[in-house]
């Protein structure tokens, strides 16, 4: 255990810390504003305060910890050893920088609280952000800067022996469209048939007809190969499916068809499966609730995992209605058009609201890359999207982190947009649990 001396305990004080040194580092913590406690302390201990109380190992604190609300703060950015950092201290301090506010601005993505301009989408963008700007968006510099503060802690305390965490991986799957052809109305197969046709796309119309007479499969339909390979790799895998009602960004298969609702429980029997709220959720409450029930229904057991359709989310009112609907993870934390690392951390942390100043029951579990970036976004091939995809999952491996990918089971189909990408699931996996 370390002891952390501060003059005034705040429960900012005590999320971060927890975050870097109990989830990143696995040290458990404690903390005391009383002088006399910290100075009869014998193992391991740290002061974070504005002045050192004599030559203990002395971190200075910016004020960042000690305020409420959201202020535009002003950054400057500057490198400890090659790793981006800001918040500098001063020569007293045992690190150079205050590492604890920095991450406490990067996990509670602060910045996402002050006035920005959304996209297309209404999200915040990647463009927008200090990691993309000054370019750490590819590292999880809140890890790297816990591992490297271990690192002085331990020259500091030589005797004290800490556990190490061991580098996961957890493949997600989002279902956005279970089926390309089959279990579609007749009015959206007769739309799509005369909109194919009318565009001279003709190996779709005879695709199409191929699999509603059952000559072929259906090209989405790629879940038994996802479970074969979950299988042969040992590979923890989550199903987030969509079952809203259909509208222009929402295309999937009726939440009433038999066959989609038989095909979400026997996903169910394999791996875990939780909800994709439709894309009008992030606004409206009632909605996000009545697909949490209809899911419930479908798989008769509470849903407690989640990630927004297009990664719609808006802090802090859409983690707040998961939150009442009793979610526990969500698995939103991501960017659309980039790859990275959208908290600057690999490590699933608590949600700390900036508007009450707490920390929230519901765990956050950041990816670090999407197949629609790196196809339709980032413009990369296959095989360049294999390279990105080992480059971050070294980065992880690195701070023995979590690594998460999201695909969806169209990619793994070979089919449109997707000819050619078929292997790269698989070759994801081996890379991942390389």
């Amino acid at each position: 255990m370390i002891l952390v001396y501060t003059h005034k305990i705040t429960p900012r004080i005590r999320y971060i810390f927890k975050h870097l040194l109990t989830r990143i580092l696995l040290i458990p913590v404690d903390f005391t504003s009383k002088v006399e406690e910290f100075v009869a302390h014998n193992g391991p201990k740290l002061s974070y305060t504005k002045t050192p109380l004599g030559g203990e190992f002395f971190i200075k604190s910016n004020p960042l910890l000690f305020e409420q609300g959201v202020n535009d703060l002003e950054i400057t950015l500057n490198k400890w050893d090659e790793v981006p950092c800001f918040f500098s201290t001063n020569l007293k301090s045992a690190i150079p920088f205050d590492i604890f506010a920095a991450s406490f601005y990067l996990v509670t993505r602060y910045e996402e609280y002050l006035p920005h301009v959304k996209d297309v989408h209404g999200r915040y963008s990647a463009e927008q952000s200090l990691a993309y700007k000054k370019g750490f968006l590819e590292k999880p510099v809140v890890d790297i800067w816990a591992y490297k503060f271990l690192k002085l802690l331990k020259e500091k305390f030589p005797e004290y022996e800490c556990k190490t965490r061991t580098y996961n991986y957890i493949s997600t799957i989002d279902i956005d469209n279970a089926f390309a052809y089959k279990h579609k109305s007749l009015i959206r197969s007769l739309g799509g048939f005369f909109n194919d046709l009318f565009k001279f796309r003709l190996l779709n119309v005879l695709y199409r007809l191929a699999v509603i007479f059952n000559l072929k499969d259906d090209p989405f339909d790629t879940f038994q190969k996802i479970l074969r390979l979950k299988k042969e790799y040992n590979v923890k895998t989550i199903f987030f499916f969509l079952i809203g009602d259909y509208t222009t960004f929402d295309t999937n298969v009726s939440a009433s068809k038999s066959k989609y609702r038989l095909l979400i429980k026997q996903m169910g029997d394999y791996a875990k499966v939780g909800l994709h709220p439709s894309y009008f959720t992030m606004e409206k409450a009632k909605l996000l609730k009545k697909e949490k029930e209809r899911l419930e229904s479908i798989t008769n057991s509470p849903v407690k995992s989640s990630r927004q359709h297009y990664l719609r989310f808006s802090l802090p009112e859409t983690y707040q209605h998961l939150i009442d609907l009793e979610i526990e993870e969500d698995y939103s934390m991501g960017y659309a058009s980039n790859v990275g690392f959208r908290a600057s951390t690999c490590t699933p942390f608590y949600f700390y609201d900036l508007d009450f100043e707490i920390q929230t029951p519901l765990k956050i579990f950041p990816f670090a890359l999407m197949d629609t970036t790196l196809n339709d976004y980032m413009k990369l091939t296959p095989k360049q999207s294999l390279g990105r995809i080992r480059d971050l999952k070294n980065e992880v491996q690195a701070v023995n982190g979590t690594f998460i990918t999201l695909f969806h089971n169209e990619s793994l189909s070979d089919y449109l947009r997707w000819k050619g990408w078929k292997r790269l699931y698989e070759s994801m996996l081996k890379v991942a649990n390389s």
